[in-house]
């Protein structure tokens, strides 16, 4: 069955450059196909192995260089393997002395983490299966160190841009969504700080607790960056504690371009990472990092009885007192082997590389009249829209993206920003290349100028 598999794997890896972008043709029939009472008795593997190859062919091909709609995760081969090894030993890393070499390896890769951002030794993370549960996390940790146990007085502060697992997490924490104020942006789509001081001090007038502010280290709509340094002096004079969503952007760290862009980072309370994002691995590997380490802690650990037999918290961590999870995988060594494996230097070319993929896309684009690119990237999206000659903008743009996809070679997404439809790529696969961003600023704009044609 190994090897089964792991031939169809190779296959499938390297078929990813001439492999359709997107391929939804009779998907639903495949899918209604598997829809049977439960089996009584087992089916041959190699069968089973073609059901599963048919239907990995049937959607988005988020593994392929040609995906550049919301956020990419292309999945290092390195990652797979941990995981095979992973889950065939099985152990458990959720309390150290379990398997101590093990929980080891998870806890030096978060500390990598924390170092990448300065944060002291007293620093402490975990894994999570993605941004979604370490803002959670966050969130929570931030309520227990700011706010009284009646806490629903708190108030905390995102912009339109920031991502919606945010004001999520503020719910299953507890607050009420009316309690997650929107504050507004500049034309560059970042946090107004001026706005953010005058809701602070309005909230406090009318009785309410401000706890938290979120800024993010590049946004999902446009990768814009808030304004990190300032936004932590704001924080430090209005005892707020300071959330740095970097699920997408905070990698880019590793960069020279990324680090200024970054500046003010190291004084966040938290920051969250999905290293499925920006270190390529696969799907189900977020992160959080919490400086003071004691209250990330002390949000989340509760002891049993049952765990009596296991060792209190050494020199290792045990995550499980850090993290709504008792049980879990294994996440660490997913982490842990590519690094090692690849170095850290690989990683940060293969970023570097993407800021000038994306820098190259805006070039061409901006360059084809009828194209507008409000805002240069400074990370790796590139939002743009076309104004037609005629016609309706936004019906324009939704039927442009249409027949981009429909080209196979590229799949981008859209949003709206304001009331205007916007089509977006972003660039973080590690299979994208040149090649691609030069052939999808082809597509692009060819099928601009034959929408323009046909109107």
């Amino acid at each position: 069955m190994a090897d089964a598999a792991t031939a169809y794997l190779v296959d499938f890896l390297q078929t990813r450059d001439r492999a359709p972008a997107s391929d939804l043709d009779h998907a639903l029939d495949l899918a209604r196909a598997l829809r049977e009472p439960v089996p009584e008795r087992g089916v041959d593997f190699a069968a089973l192995l073609r059901t599963i190859a048919e239907g990995a062919t049937k959607g988005f091909d988020t593994a392929g260089p040609g995906y550049l709609a919301f956020i990419p995760g292309g999945g290092l081969f390195a990652a797979s393997i941990a995981d095979y090894v992973a889950d065939t030993i099985n152990r458990f890393v959720g309390i150290w002395n379990p398997a101590p070499v093990l929980a080891q390896m998870e806890w030096m890769a978060l500390r990598w983490f924390c170092d990448l951002f300065d944060y002291p030794e007293a620093g402490r993370g975990i894994l999570t299966s993605g941004g979604s549960m370490a803002n959670f996390s966050a969130i929570v940790t931030a309520r227990a160190a700011r706010l009284p146990e009646n806490f629903l007085s708190g108030t905390l502060y995102t912009t339109d841009q920031t991502h919606a697992s945010v004001a999520k997490a503020a719910a299953l924490a507890g607050f009420p969504l009316t309690n997650v104020r929107r504050v507004p942006t500049t034309p560059e789509l970042r946090m107004d700080l001026g706005a953010l001081r005058r809701a602070v001090r309005d909230d406090r007038e009318a009785g309410f607790q401000p706890f938290c502010l979120v800024v993010s280290a590049g946004t999902t709509n446009t990768g814009a960056v808030d304004p990190l340094a300032d936004a932590a002096t704001v924080a430090g004079q209005e005892d707020l504690w300071l959330h740095v969503d970097g699920a997408y952007g905070g990698f880019f760290q590793l960069t020279d371009r990324g680090r200024a862009r970054f500046t003010g980072i190291d004084r966040a309370d938290s920051i969250v990472l999905d290293p499925h994002k920006g270190l390529f691995l696969p799907y189900g590997t977020g992160a959080l990092l919490v400086r003071d380490g004691a209250a990330l802690r002390a949000a989340h650990q509760v002891g049993a009885h049952y765990l009596q037999d296991l060792a209190p918290e050494g020199e290792i961590p045990n995550f499980a007192d850090y993290s709504p999870e008792l049980s879990r995988d294994f996440r660490g060594l997913r982490v842990w082997l590519p690094i090692k494996l690849h170095g850290l230097a690989a990683f940060r070319e293969a970023l570097d590389e993407k800021l000038d993929l994306a820098r190259l896309l805006y070039d061409e684009l901006a360059s084809v009249p009828g194209f507008q690119l409000p805002w240069e990237p400074e990370l790796t999206v590139v939002a743009f829209r076309y104004q037609p000659r005629v016609g309706e903008a936004n019906a324009f743009n939704r039927r442009l993206l249409d027949r981009i996809n429909a080209s196979r070679r590229i799949f981008l997404s859209s949003t709206l920003i304001g009331a205007r439809y916007t089509l977006r790529a972003c660039i973080v696969s590690h299979r994208t290349h040149r090649d691609r961003i030069e052939e999808a600023a082809k597509i692009i704009s060819s099928a601009a100028s034959e929408l323009e044609g046909g109107a």
